[in-house]
């Protein structure tokens, strides 16, 4: 189960959290596919943007409640 996070008496959802963590990720690997020259390869960026955040999202929600992280 993912926890809400307390910051001051405000509860942010553990979920939000977690999105955000997955957007800064995936700016970094857009970045990354930018500067390397693959990211031209594709047809239509914006799908392959949200295809690459729900990916990652995706991955940190199965893994981190596992490895005891957000528990």
């Amino acid at each position: 189960m993912i926890v809400d996070l307390n910051l001051g008496g405000v509860l942010i959802p553990g979920l939000l959290v977690l999105a955000f963590v997955a957007l800064v990720a995936t700016i970094a690997v857009i970045r990354l596919l930018s500067v390397a020259g693959i990211y031209r390869a594709f047809a239509y960026r914006p799908l392959v943007e949200l295809a690459t955040f729900a990916i990652i999202y995706g991955l940190l929600v199965q893994h981190l409640p596992s490895i005891g992280l957000l528990r």
